[in-house]
């Protein structure tokens, strides 16, 4: 098999988040002496340095920041997806996080509602119901 492009490389610090994500539960850090979400997952807190960050469960809803439709994209197995919509979204909780949006036709707009879906262990968003 070829290289892939859109399966994660999980080392022993992201390893909770993908297992997660493969079970169907979204992951953010949670920073206990400011108590600020964040997201992608790193070993501290972005906001205030400190150590003294968590793993909690996301609640899995987000609103539509901004996205781009990618008519070509060559690295495999994207080509046979396109057109994808690429986007960055607002977690609930806080954070902004880039991912896919699926599911979705027109109604694209900044503020959509969306919720979490999984694909291949991946956390992707859809317009919610």
């Amino acid at each position: 098999m070829g290289n892939r492009f859109d399966v994660p490389e999980a080392d022993a610090f992201t390893r909770a988040y993908w297992d997660a994500a493969a079970g169907g539960r979204l992951l953010i850090r949670r920073c206990g002496a400011c108590a600020r979400a964040h997201h992608y997952p790193r070993e501290f807190c972005p906001h205030c340095w400190s150590e003294d960050v968590t793993w909690e469960d996301a609640s899995g809803l987000a609103t539509l920041y901004t996205w781009s439709v990618v008519h070509r994209n060559d690295l495999p197995p994207f080509a046979g997806r396109t057109p994808y919509v690429a986007a960055v979204v607002d977690l609930a909780e806080g954070p902004r996080m880039s991912t896919e949006i699926v599911g979705a036709g027109a109604e694209l707009r900044a503020g959509l509602e969306l919720a979490v879906a999984f694909r291949d262990g991946v956390p992707v968003f859809r317009p919610a119901p």
